[in-house]
Protein backbone atom coordinates (compact mmCIF):
# COMPACT_ATOMS: atom_id res chain seq x y z
CA UNK A 1 0.00 0.00 0.00
CA UNK A 2 1.42 3.49 -1.02
CA UNK A 3 2.64 5.85 1.32
CA UNK A 4 -0.01 8.70 -0.43
CA UNK A 5 -3.26 6.28 -0.20
CA UNK A 6 -1.99 5.74 3.59
CA UNK A 7 -2.10 9.54 4.12
CA UNK A 8 -4.88 10.39 1.93
CA UNK A 9 -7.28 8.00 3.69
CA UNK A 10 -6.15 9.75 6.73
CA UNK A 11 -6.63 13.19 5.84
CA UNK A 12 -10.25 12.38 4.31
CA UNK A 13 -11.41 10.40 7.38
CA UNK A 14 -9.67 12.39 10.00
CA UNK A 15 -12.72 13.26 11.87
CA UNK A 16 -14.07 9.76 12.34
CA UNK A 17 -10.32 8.17 12.76
CA UNK A 18 -9.97 10.48 15.75
CA UNK A 19 -13.60 10.19 17.09
CA UNK A 20 -14.11 8.24 20.31
CA UNK A 21 -17.27 6.16 19.34
CA UNK A 22 -15.36 5.26 16.21
CA UNK A 23 -12.17 4.08 18.31
CA UNK A 24 -14.77 1.16 20.07
CA UNK A 25 -14.78 -0.47 16.92
CA UNK A 26 -10.95 -1.80 17.84
CA UNK A 27 -13.19 -4.19 20.49
CA UNK A 28 -15.47 -5.89 17.71
CA UNK A 29 -13.85 -8.62 15.60
CA UNK A 30 -15.04 -8.72 11.83
CA UNK A 31 -13.22 -11.91 10.33
CA UNK A 32 -10.99 -14.02 11.73
CA UNK A 33 -9.03 -11.89 14.06
CA UNK A 34 -9.13 -8.47 12.54
CA UNK A 35 -11.10 -5.99 14.45
CA UNK A 36 -13.91 -4.02 12.86
CA UNK A 37 -11.85 -1.10 12.28
CA UNK A 38 -8.72 -2.60 10.88
CA UNK A 39 -11.16 -4.19 8.49
CA UNK A 40 -13.06 -0.78 7.77
CA UNK A 41 -9.05 1.11 7.28
CA UNK A 42 -8.03 -1.67 4.85
CA UNK A 43 -11.36 -1.24 2.78
CA UNK A 44 -11.02 2.26 2.45
CA UNK A 45 -7.17 1.83 1.40
CA UNK A 46 -8.40 -0.54 -1.48
CA UNK A 47 -10.90 1.09 -2.27
CA UNK A 48 -9.02 4.49 -2.97
CA UNK A 49 -6.39 2.47 -4.82
CA UNK A 50 -8.91 1.09 -7.15
CA UNK A 51 -10.56 4.61 -7.77
CA UNK A 52 -7.19 5.61 -8.71
CA UNK A 53 -5.69 2.29 -10.11
CA UNK A 54 -8.85 2.86 -12.58
CA UNK A 55 -8.50 6.33 -12.92
CA UNK A 56 -12.68 6.45 -11.73
CA UNK A 57 -12.61 9.45 -10.85
CA UNK A 58 -14.83 8.83 -7.64
CA UNK A 59 -15.50 11.28 -5.11
CA UNK A 60 -12.49 10.07 -3.21
CA UNK A 61 -13.91 11.44 0.45
CA UNK A 62 -17.05 10.14 0.14
CA UNK A 63 -15.21 7.20 -1.15
CA UNK A 64 -13.09 7.09 2.28
CA UNK A 65 -15.97 8.03 4.56
CA UNK A 66 -18.06 5.28 3.56
CA UNK A 67 -15.49 3.04 3.55
CA UNK A 68 -14.75 3.48 6.89
CA UNK A 69 -18.23 3.98 8.55
CA UNK A 70 -19.38 0.97 5.95
CA UNK A 71 -19.11 -1.44 9.24
CA UNK A 72 -20.04 0.67 12.14
CA UNK A 73 -22.68 -1.33 13.81
CA UNK A 74 -21.11 -1.28 16.85
CA UNK A 75 -21.90 -4.76 18.05
CA UNK A 76 -20.05 -8.13 18.21
CA UNK A 77 -22.23 -9.91 16.19
CA UNK A 78 -20.45 -13.70 16.77
CA UNK A 79 -22.27 -13.49 19.86
CA UNK A 80 -24.82 -15.72 19.58
CA UNK A 81 -27.97 -14.36 19.59
CA UNK A 82 -31.00 -14.79 17.46
CA UNK A 83 -30.79 -11.62 15.59
CA UNK A 84 -27.35 -11.96 15.06
CA UNK A 85 -28.34 -14.45 12.57
CA UNK A 86 -29.12 -11.85 10.13
CA UNK A 87 -26.31 -9.82 10.59
CA UNK A 88 -25.48 -9.64 6.76
CA UNK A 89 -28.52 -8.26 5.61
CA UNK A 90 -29.39 -6.04 8.80
CA UNK A 91 -25.87 -4.50 9.43
CA UNK A 92 -25.89 -2.31 6.30
CA UNK A 93 -28.58 -0.33 8.00
CA UNK A 94 -27.50 -0.03 11.44
CA UNK A 95 -23.93 0.65 10.57
CA UNK A 96 -25.86 3.58 8.06
CA UNK A 97 -27.91 5.20 11.26
CA UNK A 98 -25.38 4.73 13.69
CA UNK A 99 -23.18 6.90 11.19
CA UNK A 100 -25.86 9.50 10.58
CA UNK A 101 -26.28 9.71 14.26
CA UNK A 102 -22.53 10.76 14.58
CA UNK A 103 -21.33 12.01 11.84
CA UNK A 104 -22.17 14.53 9.44
CA UNK A 105 -22.73 11.78 6.14
CA UNK A 106 -23.63 12.81 2.40
CA UNK A 107 -26.45 11.07 0.91
CA UNK A 108 -23.49 9.74 -1.29
CA UNK A 109 -21.99 8.32 1.62
CA UNK A 110 -25.45 7.02 3.09
CA UNK A 111 -25.56 4.86 -0.36
CA UNK A 112 -22.05 3.32 0.34
CA UNK A 113 -22.78 2.10 3.59
CA UNK A 114 -26.34 1.01 2.83
CA UNK A 115 -25.51 -1.00 -0.36
CA UNK A 116 -22.24 -2.70 0.44
CA UNK A 117 -23.75 -5.75 1.01
CA UNK A 118 -25.24 -6.50 -2.42
CA UNK A 119 -25.97 -8.59 -3.19
CA UNK A 120 -27.64 -9.69 0.28
CA UNK A 121 -29.09 -6.05 0.03
CA UNK A 122 -31.56 -6.12 -2.27
CA UNK A 123 -30.82 -2.57 -4.34
CA UNK A 124 -27.84 -2.71 -6.25
CA UNK A 125 -25.35 0.41 -5.89
CA UNK A 126 -26.20 2.46 -8.28
CA UNK A 127 -23.15 4.75 -7.75
CA UNK A 128 -19.38 4.14 -8.73
CA UNK A 129 -17.90 4.83 -5.25
CA UNK A 130 -20.55 2.63 -3.90
CA UNK A 131 -19.76 -0.21 -6.41
CA UNK A 132 -16.41 0.15 -5.34
CA UNK A 133 -16.58 -0.17 -1.91
CA UNK A 134 -18.72 -3.12 -1.97
CA UNK A 135 -15.90 -5.10 -4.14
CA UNK A 136 -13.65 -3.57 -1.87
CA UNK A 137 -15.11 -4.95 1.20
CA UNK A 138 -15.72 -8.46 -0.42
CA UNK A 139 -11.89 -8.73 -1.25
CA UNK A 140 -10.90 -7.63 2.24
CA UNK A 141 -13.14 -10.15 3.56
CA UNK A 142 -11.89 -12.82 2.05
CA UNK A 143 -8.67 -12.23 2.97
CA UNK A 144 -8.80 -11.67 6.15
CA UNK A 145 -10.85 -15.05 6.77
CA UNK A 146 -8.76 -16.65 4.88
CA UNK A 147 -6.08 -16.81 7.49
CA UNK A 148 -2.49 -15.63 6.66
CA UNK A 149 -3.06 -14.36 2.94
CA UNK A 150 -3.53 -10.62 4.11
CA UNK A 151 -1.11 -9.22 6.36
CA UNK A 152 -0.66 -5.75 4.71
CA UNK A 153 -1.94 -2.28 6.32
Amino acid sequence: MSLKIKRDVHEYGKEILKCEKYQALDTFIQHGNISCKKHSIRVAHISLSINRFLKLNCNEKSLVRGALLHDYFLYDWHIKEKWHNWHGFRHPKIAMKNAIRDFAVTELEQDIIKKHMWPLTIIPPRRRESWIVSIADKYCSTMETIKGLYNAV
